[in-house]
């Protein structure tokens, strides 16, 4: 028998093999996948999402994977509204399912919770997103680290959203975004298992160059020209869109524009692997070994 009701988190690097690792613990215990990817929640991001094929979305069933449009805006605090509601559903006839993704604040937003911040003043983000534009991400980094720098030391400083979300919290209370945290996390009606999976910096380096070229290949050039109207939309101010978008207002050329997306990538899955690495209680994998993350998840559900 299962002890208690269980969310085995499946957390990693991008380009790691999350996605299969998923898929084949919930084959296992015969439960769902909920994508915790910021990215795959919109339907027009497929190619650079590097979403799940059809016949990976066949093999289980899938949630929060084309559930909204890019015009809607998505933010963690929805995520975790909507996860809980749905988790709530499955757990009465699941006593597993399974959460994958890089998105680290999403998954904590569902395992931990989120901190209940103020509502912004009207203006203070657009006026932030302009100042964004006029002088980069390195002015308003350099903004942060004056007004917050606890916050700045621990939270991703290189994703533009983020620096804007804590200055914006700021600007509108005059207090740090680091005052509201809450320190603890909320309870939570279920247990939480955390999977790591992650390999050889080199190897991992490879896949993410391997898959930028596969994109390419399917067609990503064409799906962000097609996004261009919704260029200034949170989920397309990202690795693989944004440096199209410069090719496009020919701001350099395809190749180093491709050259960047590498690049920035495997920067990205650092950041990730830094994020996940907080967590002392996530136990790793490599992204081969499925057995033993069965046997692993099995233990600790007193199933063996």
């Amino acid at each position: 028998m299962v002890s208690a009701k269980t969310l085995v988190c499946v957390v990693g690097p991008t380009a790691v093999g999350k996605t299969a690792s998923a898929i084949r613990l919930a084959q296992h215990f015969q439960t769902d996948v909920l994508s915790a990817d910021s990215r795959q929640f919109y339907r027009e991001m497929t190619i650079g999402t590097a979403k799940p094929s059809d016949g990976e979305l066949a093999a289980v069933p899938h949630h929060f994977i084309n559930s909204h449009h890019i015009t809607e805006d998505y933010s963690a605090g929805d995520f975790e509204r909507d996860a809980l509601a749905l988790l709530a559903k499955l757990f009465l006839h699941r006593d597993v399912v399974i959460l994958v993704g890089g998105s680290g604040l999403f998954v904590q937003a569902v395992c931990e919770g989120l901190d209940n911040l103020p509502k912004p003043l009207p203006g203070v983000r657009d006026r932030l997103n302009n100042l964004y534009k006029q002088y980069g991400l390195a002015h308003l980094q350099a903004l942060l680290k004056q007004v917050d720098p606890v916050y700045f030391g621990e939270m991703d400083n290189q994703n533009p959203q983020r620096v804007i979300r804590a200055l914006e919290v700021y600007e509108s209370t005059g207090m740090p975004f680091s005052h509201f945290r809450r320190g603890h996390a909320a309870a939570r009606p279920f247990d939480v298992l955390h999977l790591g999976l992650d390999t050889d910096r080199e190897q991992l380096y490879q896949r993410i160059n391997a898959r930028v070229d596969t994109m390419m290949a399917a067609g990503l050039l064409k799906e962000a020209k097609s996004l261009l109207p919704y260029r200034e939309k949170p989920p397309l101010q990202t690795v693989g869109y944004a440096e199209l978008f410069d090719y496009f207002d020919g701001r350099c050329t395809l190749e180093n524009a491709v050259d960047r997306i590498k690049q920035n990538t495997r920067r990205y899955a650092k950041r990730q692997l830094t994020w996940f690495r907080k967590n002392k209680t996530t136990a790793w994998f490599a992204p081969a070994d499925t057995e033993g993350m069965i046997a692993y998840v099995s233990s600790r559900l007193n199933l063996l």
